[in-house]
């Protein structure tokens, strides 16, 4: 057996000659990326003898266009979310109202393992509070998304990437099993879950499947809004509710190779999410319009439950044996019903009320890829696709049918030059909408339209460790089933809200520069950003007949500029320090309704992870948002304190991590105030989170941890997008 001081001899040589290639700035990706995992593997838990060297693997790679943040590696991800983890993603923050953005935006896409999920893009800050971030093995957040993405998502696309058992990075491949058995138990909930990975021969499989329950008592939200009308008045509303989260995820991965130059593989996932809040709302009326003013109360329930089911299927041919000229032939289906009840019990002689509504969609992609070098350093991507979607709304007076297809080509170029990289590629694609109404108002209209879309990406490596980055690229939105429903809600009394059918796409401009720089102790990344908007999808209100009516439409012009920092310093090998942050000036604008806004916003997270005596691993993280803008007002920030701490036993086969997290106002809560004004009303609306919560959570890996298990990517990369309102991403907790 090699001895522990040759053991440490091999690690300094290692290290050094990751040093002696930052001279060589003419290297290959490729060869970077070997090197990497190679060092990644020694800096891996190394015991030998009761001699231990102990290092932290960098938690961030980062490049011109797309950055990944290894969860796997962050001793946090043992107890924490997924949104928590987001708060600690460069360029990714999460607001007061746990609203996801990606450069100071929240027009972006949300993949699962390369892939487009249609219910994590429409409730994906509901499901990532509730998903525990041991599903998840890294985070990718690629902000210049070239031309073999779909063009919709105007910021890019938020990769989860899901946790597969595998062993060292310098592992070999062996037949076997491998998995994880995680529970988890708090004051707010418990969940669990097991993950595993299987490969024989040239089949491998891997699947996880997991459940999370929540409950969150002394749910307090309140509205205030004083109508400016002439006879107009006060309306005043307090509920205090009790919210329970179930969440289920599970996924099975298939791959088999039928021989050297030709694999095929499947995937099939569901995930379910329901949401349940009870609540007895108070509603009071004065004014002018009111006399001396009533009062009135009730008792609401309302369930929500969202569904997805994606199967994908692929066969990938290599032309050769160097395996760099390839078809893949790609198909996908998802399907994702969802279903909203609320039942409000009047005492007499005011009647009861309870609606459904029941959207769903259906979605089928099919798509073929080819890529092949022409030269040296250099590639060209050729593909196209066509995606069938059917979205459709029921409720008791409405049922609504909206037909999406769409059809794409798209050509990239890729090259390396020395230090110098290019990427630059173009993509058509034409939509065809046809709206029907099966039931209730609305006016049956069809039409089609095309988009060219550009993307543009430089990069300048000095050396292996320094990178430079210029991208441009033009998003687009597509507004889905959310903002096109014209079914009414009429839960707040006071108020309704509807959808448009007649909202266009949106188009955005995005323009960054960024720079990297990797060391063995610093990681640092800045990036300046600016993206514009003449015709963003935005959420307004007005008031009409005695109602405040808040609806969607195509009347926001948007300027958005954005500083981010990244640093992650080992101070020592058992020490290190973070700090990821943001700084935005925005500018809204509607000549439509007369308006405009402005401000600056931001957002900070910072952390510290120590490895103490006895091996246990301490992680404290502080968080902060500022206020936020939008057209018709604010909305404040909020204050968090986040800390864990891990202990690993049976050679790390067995982990124990006691974690908790305090708002820091009164009572660990958080309070978040969203302030809007119109022509003629204003409205102040109070959200108080008991946020204080305390959990241990547990974890045992079974089986050859060398196994090593292909993962399926599908070839298909959907942006669909829906976009979703302020109030929908607050997790149910108003029914506005």
């Amino acid at each position: 057996m090699m001895t522990a001081i040759g053991m440490l001899a091999m690690t300094s040589a290692a290290m050094a000659q990751v040093t002696n290639n930052e001279t060589s700035g003419n290297m290959q990706e490729q060869q970077m990326t070997s090197r990497m995992d190679s060092l990644d593997a020694v800096f891996d838990s190394l015991e030998l003898k009761g001699v231990t060297v102990t290092a932290q693997k960098p938690l961030v790679k980062m490049e011109a266009d797309k950055m990944t943040y290894d969860v796997a590696g962050d001793t946090d991800s043992k107890s924490a979310t997924v949104l928590d983890m987001l708060r600690k993603v460069p360029m990714v923050s999460v607001d007061g109202q746990d609203n996801i953005t990606v450069n100071g935006s929240s027009s972006f896409k949300v993949y699962v393992d390369g892939k487009p999920n249609v219910m994590f893009s429409q409730n994906a800050s509901q499901i990532f509070k509730m998903m525990p971030a041991a599903a998840v093995s890294k985070i990718e957040v690629i902000t210049n998304p070239g031309a073999k993405y779909d063009a919709e998502g105007s910021v890019g696309v938020l990769n989860i990437m899901l946790a597969k058992q595998q062993g060292g990075a310098a592992a070999q491949a062996l037949n076997g099993t491998t998995g994880t058995i995680r529970g988890v138990v708090g004051n707010k909930g418990a969940g669990g879950g097991v993950f595993f990975s299987a490969q024989q021969g040239k089949l491998s499989a891997s699947g996880n499947a997991m459940y999370q329950y929540q409950k969150m008592s002394g749910l307090e939200v309140s509205v205030d809004r004083e109508t400016l009308t002439e006879g107009g008045g006060l309306m005043h509303y307090e509920q205090d509710g009790t919210q329970r989260v179930p969440f289920t995820m599970g996924n099975l991965n298939l791959a088999y190779d039928i021989d050297s130059l030709n694999t095929v593989s499947a995937e099939v996932g569901l995930t379910a999410f329901r949401a349940k809040m009870s609540s007895s709302p108070l509603t009071q009326m004065s004014g002018a319009a009111y006399g001396e003013g009533f009062s009135y109360t009730y008792d609401m329930m309302t369930r929500m439950r969202s569904t997805s089911l994606n199967a994908s299927a692929d066969w990938q041919h290599f032309f050769s044996a160097d395996r760099d000229r390839f078809l893949t032939v790609s198909y996908l289906m998802t399907y994702a019903p969802q279903r909203t009840e609320i039942s409000q019990i009047y005492e007499a002689p005011m009647p009861s009320l309870f609606t459904v509504n029941k959207p769903k969609s259906l979605e089928q992609t099919f798509q073929l890829d080819y890529t092949t070098p022409i030269a040296m350093g250099q590639t060209l991507n050729l593909g196209g696709k066509y995606i069938m979607r059917d979205n459709d709304s029921w409720s008791e007076d409405m049922e609504y049918e909206h037909g999406n297809d769409i059809g794409a080509a798209y050509v990239e170029y890729e090259g390396k030059f020395g230090i110098f990289g290019a990427k630059a590629g173009l993509r058509y694609e034409h939509t065809w909408q046809n709206v029907e109404y099966k039931k209730g108002n609305g006016v049956d209209f069809k039409r089609d339209y095309g988009n060219l879309v550009p993307s543009v990406a430089l990069s300048l490596s000095p050396s292996m460790t320094k990178n430079i980055g210029l991208t441009y690229n033009m998003r687009i939105s597509r507004p889905g089933i959310t903002y096109l429903n014209p079914y009414i809600d009429r839960s707040l009394p006071g108020n309704i809200s509807y959808g448009n059918s007649y909202i266009d796409v949106e188009k955005m401009h995005n323009v960054g520069l960024t720079y990297s720089s990797f060391s063995q102790k610093l990681m640092v990344n800045v990036g300046l950003h600016q993206s514009f908007s003449d015709n963003l999808i935005s959420e307004y209100s007005f008031y009409e007949g005695g109602l405040l009516h808040t609806t969607y439409g195509n009347v926001v012009k948007q300027r958005n500029s954005s500083l981010s920092a990244f640093l992650n310093w080992m101070a020592t090998p058992k020490t290190r320090f973070m700090l990821n942050g943001a700084l935005d000036y925005v500018d809204l604008r509607s000549d439509m309704l007369d308006m405009k806004n402005s401000g600056w916003q931001g957002n900070l997270m910072l952390g510290a992870q120590q490895t103490l005596p006895w091996d246990l691993k301490l992680s404290v993280n502080a968080i902060a948002n500022s206020k936020t803008y939008t057209l018709q007002g604010w909305s404040t920030g909020m204050e968090a304190l986040v800390a864990s701490i891990t202990k690993s036993l049976l050679n790390d086969r067995l982990s124990i991590t006691l974690a908790g997290v305090t708002g820091l106002n009164k009572g660990g809560c958080i309070n978040m105030d969203s302030h809007s004004r119109g022509r003629d009303f204003t409205n102040v609306q109070h959200i108080k989170v008991p946020l204080a919560q305390v959990q241990l959570n547990v974890s045992y890996t079974f089986g050859n941890t060398k196994v090593r298990t292909k993962e399926h990517k599908s070839r298909i990369e959907n942006d669909f997008m829906e976009k979703k309102s302020e109030q929908e991403q607050i997790n149910g907790t108003t029914n506005m």
